[in-house]
Order: C-alpha cells, then sequence, then structure tokens
C-alpha cells in the first residue's frame, strides 16, 4: 500500500500543486504584467478621467437623461441599467409582446423628449444590446438627437454636429465592424463648455 501511494498518488499531488502554481499564480501574475506594461490604459478598465477623479469607462455605458446629453442605447441589466456586474440582455425574441411593448415606451418617450422630430427612430435607440453595457450608439442615433442636445444647450446645431463628427469611430481599417460614437466621450467634450452646469464634471 505505501508503494501505492509513493507511485501513484505522491507524483499526482505534485503535479496538481505545480500546475495549480503555473496556471492559477504564474501565468495570471505574468500576464498582468505584461499587460499593464503594454496597454496600461486598456487594463486598467479602460477609465475616462478628469481632475484625478474616474467618470466612467469607455467600455461601459451610462445611464444618460439629461436632455442636454446624448443618450445612449437601453440597457435590460438589474437591478439597475448599465450594471457591469450582471451583464445581459432582455432575451425577449422579435414576437415577444414584452418587447413590443418596451420598444413602443422608448419611441414614446424619445418623441416626448424632442416634440419637433418626426425622422424615424433609429433601431439601437429602442432596443437593448446582448450586453447591455454598450458604450456606443450608431452615428444614426446620434444624429437622430442633434437637434434635441444643440437647442437644450443654446449651441448652434453645426457646433455640435462638428463634435459628433470628430467623435464618429470608422470600422477598424476601414472593414471591420460599423461607425459608431461613444457616449460617454462625446458627452464629455460637449461639457467642457459647460463645466459649471455639467454632471459629469
Amino acid at each position: 500500500m505505501t508503494n501505492i501511494v509513493s507511485r501513484i498518488v505522491r507524483p499526482a499531488l505534485v503535479i496538481f500543486v505545480l500546475l495549480s502554481a503555473i496556471t492559477g499564480i504564474a501565468y495570471p501574475l505574468a500576464v498582468t504584467g505584461v499587460a499593464q506594461a503594454v496597454f496600461p490604459q486598456q487594463a486598467g478598465g479602460s477609465l475616462v478621467m478628469k481632475d484625478g477623479k474616474a467618470l466612467g469607462s469607455s467600455l461601459i455605458g451610462q445611464n444618460f437623461s439629461d436632455p442636454r446629453h446624448f443618450w445612449g442605447r437601453p440597457s435590460a441589466t438589474a437591478p439597475m441599467p448599465y450594471n457591469a456586474a450582471a451583464s445581459g440582455g432582455a432575451n425577449q425574441g422579435p414576437t415577444n409582446p414584452a418587447l413590443a411593448d418596451a420598444v413602443k415606451a422608448r419611441i414614446e418617450a424619445l418623441r416626448a423628449a424632442d416634440p419637433g422630430n418626426s425622422a424615424p427612430v433609429p433601431v439601437d435607440l429602442v432596443t437593448t444590446s446582448a450586453s447591455g453595457l454598450d458604450p456606443h450608439i450608431s452615428p444614426a442615433a446620434a444624429r437622430y438627437q442633434l437637434e434635441r442636445v444643440a437647442k437644450a444647450r443654446g449651441l448652434p446645431k453645426a457646433h455640435v454636429e462638428a463634435l459628433l463628427d470628430h467623435h464618429t469611430e470608422a470600422p477598424l481599417l476601414g472593414l471591420l465592424g460599423e461607425a459608431r460614437v461613444n457616449v460617454l466621450a462625446l458627452n464629455l467634450a460637449l461639457d467642457q463648455g459647460d463645466r459649471s452646469r455639467s454632471p459629469l464634471r
């Protein structure tokens, strides 16, 4: 019996401890160290900082509701929108009445916030993403809100449009993905000229 333990169990335990140390300690520390050295911004959560204070992450949406701000894509995370600890979508199919009701309510809210806007509502303003954390909207969704934001801020539409164009990200390498607008980055750019009234300051 002692020989069996010596020949089988002991080597198995040694291998288990060794692999645990490599994969559970050494490898994570090495990957984290390389990431911090090569991609410090991304490894730190892509945080957006202002005056030493973290305002959010460029990778996680925020719940903007002020009419002076561009609004992001709706979020279905619980117990609150854009909860990074509970990423997930509504999981409602296109024939689900709850989805139809939610979309209808969101369209009505957008129309109420901007009654003079008769343009078609872009789909990403009334549907949630699979993660519930999408920080981007389409350029069409941003342009739909352009008039409201400019009017609420008392700014020329051309000025807000120029900021929007500047913050529109092209597809990766011009081929992969779609053009998109980071809502937090755009709102922060708008607030640079309106610091006294900005909730992001």
